[in-house]
C-alpha cells in the first residue's frame, strides 16, 4: 500500500514539472512576439492565477449546488454519518459536512479547499446498493482526496491550464497580425512557431491535467485502502459500480473529475480524455494491494 501511494505521488510531481516546463516554453514563444513588451506575459499569468484563486475558494459550494446535494445531520442518516465520522477519526481529520444527492446512480465526491472546509457527498443510489464495508471503502477513498489535498493539486493544475490557454490565444492572434508584417525577415519562422505553439500546447496541457486527475484517483484508492486495511471492500464497490453504471442524472463536465467514478454518459474514444482511470485497472491495483498486505 505504501509503495502504491509513493509511486502515485512521484508521478504527480513528474507531471507537474512537465506542466511548468510547458508554461515556460510557451512563455518563451510568447516573448518572441512581445519584444519590448515582456510585462504582458506577467499580466496574463497574474490574471490566470487570480481567476484560479477565485474559483478555488468558490468551487466547493458551486460543486455541491450544481449537483443538487443536500446537507444532512446524524439523525437524518445515522449509517452514512457514522461511517464518515469513524473515517475522519481514523485519518485524524476534522469531521466534514455530509451531503446526499437524490440520484439513483451509485456515486460520490468530496470537495473543499482543505480538511477544515471539506464536504463529502454521496448519491442515494450508492447507499442503496452498497454493503457497509463497500460504502466504507468508497468513503475512505473520498476522505483520501481530502487528506491528500487533491483540491489544491487540481486548482494548481487549473491555474496552469488557464495561463497556457490565455497565452496560446494571444499568441495565435499576434501570429496572424505578424503574418501581415512583410518587413520581418523571420516572419515565416515566427508564423510557424506561433501556430504550432498556439494549437498544440493547450491540447497537451489538457492531457496532462487529465493524467494528473487519474493519478490522484489511484492515490485516493491506495490511501482509502490503507485507512480501512480492507482493499476488498473498495474493490467490491468498484465491481458493483462497473455493473450498474455510474452516470448521474444531473451531469456537469466541470465537476465530473470530483466524482468517485465517471458520472458522465457515454464512453470516450480514448482513455487519454478521461478524468478517471479504467475501473478494471483500479480493481486490479487493489487486488495487488491485497496480495502484498
Amino acid at each position: 500500500m505504501y509503495s502504491q501511494i509513493a509511486a502515485n505521488k512521484r508521478k504527480t510531481i513528474y507531471m507537474m514539472v512537465i506542466f511548468l516546463l510547458l508554461v515556460g516554453a510557451l512563455s518563451w514563444v510568447f516573448s518572441l512576439f512581445t519584444v519590448g513588451r515582456s510585462s504582458i506575459t506577467i499580466y496574463v499569468l497574474f490574471a490566470a492565477v487570480v481567476y484560479a484563486a477565485a474559483s478555488y475558494f468558490a468551487s466547493s459550494k458551486m460543486a455541491l449546488a450544481i449537483n443538487q446535494a443536500k446537507q444532512i445531520q446524524k439523525a437524518d442518516n445515522p449509517r452514512l454519518y457514522r461511517i464518515v465520522e469513524n473515517l475522519a477519526i481514523t485519518d485524524g481529520l476534522p469531521m466534514p459536512k455530509v451531503y446526499i444527492m437524490n440520484d439513483p446512480a451509485p456515486n460520490a465526491f468530496a470537495t473543499g479547499r482543505d480538511p477544515q472546509h471539506a464536504s463529502v457527498a454521496v448519491t442515494a443510489g450508492l447507499l442503496n446498493i452498497m454493503e457497509d464495508d463497500e460504502l466504507q471503502g468508497v468513503l475512505a477513498h473520498e476522505m483520501g482526496h481530502v487528506k491528500n489535498y487533491d483540491i489544491r493539486v487540481s486548482m494548481a493544475v487549473f491555474a496552469l491550464v488557464a495561463a497556457i490557454s490565455l497565452l496560446a490565444d494571444i499568441i495565435l492572434r499576434m501570429t496572424w497580425f505578424r503574418g501581415n508584417d512583410n518587413e520581418s525577415e523571420n516572419n515565416s519562422l515566427f508564423f510557424v512557431i506561433g501556430i504550432v505553439a498556439a494549437i498544440l500546447t493547450p491540447i497537451i496541457a489538457i492531457l496532462i491535467q487529465l493524467a494528473v486527475s487519474r493519478k490522484r484517483e489511484y492515490l485516493a484508492d491506495a490511501t482509502g485502502a490503507l485507512t480501512t486495511r480492507y482493499p476488498e471492500g473498495l474493490a467490491s464497490a468498484l465491481q458493483k459500480i462497473k455493473q450498474s453504471g455510474s452516470a448521474v442524472q444531473h451531469q456537469n463536465t466541470s465537476t465530473a473529475h470530483l466524482y468517485f467514478a465517471n458520472p458522465l454518459k457515454g464512453k470516450s474514444f480514448s482513455n487519454l480524455f478521461s478524468t478517471h482511470p479504467p475501473i478494471d485497472e483500479r480493481i486490479a491495483r487493489l487486488k495487488q494491494m491485497e496480495n502484498h498486505q
